[in-house]
């Protein structure tokens, strides 16, 4: 839009905004150009290192220059071209307005990048300091490829993850067979108790939603001494996917798994209740005029209707299981039946000087693989599962 066809009330009122967006134009701007220029300077201090020898543990030090460099090079390049356009069109054609949304997207740009960052900022310390072979007695800084940086770590805890005898294969099988318990009793309970409590009418209907939301407000280990008297009473003689089990359920892993069932539970039937809300119950009457059972119009018309809200309970039904370890420690006493919480958790000596912070890292990494696995699995059905199941009911 050219200064001729701006009305001269309108170029009164937006003359301070294209003022603004000038100057915020020759900022970017220059923040480009420098960046540009410093990246050039990070590459060639880069590629002026001395290459170590081979087997030197030095071997990856300049490579953080030269990726920094090289990216900011590239960011660099791409902010000067864009705003050189810019500022060429306003000041040949007077785009203000281009210039107005193009500050207005930058800006929103610019912070979702900051927030980016504070997400990101975590996870690449953790990185760092898994790939850290010094032996420091607390981390510190953030160094994005440490000195003489190593897989060791993942090495150690890949093949001796714990002083006690048990391999890195054992525990993650045991925490995965918790985790996947827990997950599928949530749904299996947690559904029918949903269908229960949105479908029928029984005494203490409204009384009994009301206690899971009061049950929601207890932290795990506040049931941790009823669900361990409980459980410690319960003895068990019989053998599940080849193992021979004949102890107290306190003591097993089916046994931790039904003591994250009770503190999933709620969760579960809360939102599955607001889930099977939302289904209208004209397709079951439909399905009963047809013959079906109540049951049969439950599995085969519900059921497939509820796969988002029983996606939602069972990630969070695995996530309970996988990283809870306070009922864990207190329960089991076999190292064969430890989970990888627990491993973590003994990692943590009394004084920080006491932690193997690469090994703690690098267990931390190897721990939240599965989950972001089941989280990308059930994706497609988490959105609509959370944003009916949190509304309804």
């Amino acid at each position: 839009m050219t200064e001729e066809t701006y009305p001269r009330t309108m170029q009164a009122d937006t003359a301070p905004r294209d003022l603004l967006a000038t100057a915020w134009a020759i900022l970017a701007f220059a923040a480009g150009a420098a960046l540009t220029v410093l990246g050039i300077i990070w590459l060639i201090r880069g590629l002026n290192t001395p290459i170590p020898a081979a087997g030197d543990t030095e071997v990856l030090r300049p490579l953080p220059r030269i990726v920094s460099g090289a990216l900011a090079i590239a960011f660099g390049a791409l902010v000067t071209q864009r705003y050189t356009r810019l500022l060429y069109a306003i000041f040949t054609q007077r785009a203000y307005v281009r210039a107005r949304e193009t500050m207005k997207i930058d800006l929103i740009q610019v912070f979702l990048l900051f927030m980016l960052g504070v997400v990101l900022f975590p996870v690449l310390w953790i990185v760092s300091m898994s790939l850290d072979p010094r032996d420091f007695s607390r981390p510190t800084g953030l160094t994005l490829i440490p000195p003489g940086a190593t897989f060791d770590a993942y090495k150690t805890i890949l093949t001796t993850p714990s002083p006690n005898p048990v391999t890195f294969l054992q525990l993650l099988r045991n925490s995965l067979l918790v985790a996947g318990g827990t997950a599928a009793l949530a749904v299996v309970v947690g559904t029918s108790a949903a269908y229960a409590f949105s479908r029928l009418n029984f005494p203490g209907r409204r009384i009994g939603m009301l206690m899971f939301v009061l049950v929601l407000m207890i932290p795990p280990g506040g049931t941790l001494a009823p669900l361990f008297v409980l459980l410690n009473s319960i003895r068990v003689e019989t053998t599940i996917l080849g193992m021979t089990i004949d102890a107290n359920l306190r003591t097993t892993l089916w046994g931790l798994a039904i003591a994250y069932t009770s503190t999933a539970l709620p969760f579960a039937i809360w939102n599955m209740k607001g889930f099977i809300d939302s289904l209208p119950y004209d397709l079951e009457e439909a399905a009963q005029i047809d013959g079906a059972t109540r049951f049969q119009s439950f599995i085969r018309v519900i059921l497939p209707l509820a796969v988002p809200g029983m996606a939602v309970t069972a990630l969070w039904g695995f996530l309970t299981g996988w990283s809870e370890f306070i009922l864990a420690w207190t329960f089991l006493t076999e190292p064969t039946r430890f989970t990888l919480p627990m491993v973590l958790r003994g990692m943590v000596g009394q004084y920080a000087s006491g932690t193997p912070w690469s090994q703690f890292a690098a267990m931390s990494i190897v721990m939240s693989i599965p989950p972001v696995l089941i989280f990308f699995l059930l994706q497609r059905f988490l959105v609509s599962g959370l944003a009916v199941g949190g509304v309804k009911g």
